[in-house]
C-alpha cells in the first residue's frame, strides 16, 4: 500500500515539474492508471488518456 502511494507521489511531483509535455503525462497516467487497475489494459489506455490531457490542458 505506502509503495504504490509512494509511487503516485512521485509520479505527481515528476508531472508539476514536467507539467508542459504531453507525453509525459501521458506516460505518468498510463503508470497510474496500470497501478490503480491491477494491469488492467482499459485502465492503462484510459489513464495515459487522461494524463495526456492533463499535461497537455497544465502546459497551456
Amino acid at each position: 500500500m505506502w509503495k504504490r502511494i509512494t509511487g503516485v507521489i512521485a509520479i505527481g511531483a515528476c508531472c508539476w515539474a514536467l507539467s508542459g509535455c504531453t507525453a509525459t503525462g501521458a506516460v505518468a497516467g498510463g503508470v497510474v492508471g496500470h497501478e490503480a487497475t491491477h494491469g488492467s489494459t482499459a485502465g492503462t489506455v484510459g489513464g495515459a488518456v487522461v494524463g495526456g490531457v492533463i499535461g497537455h490542458e497544465l502546459g497551456k
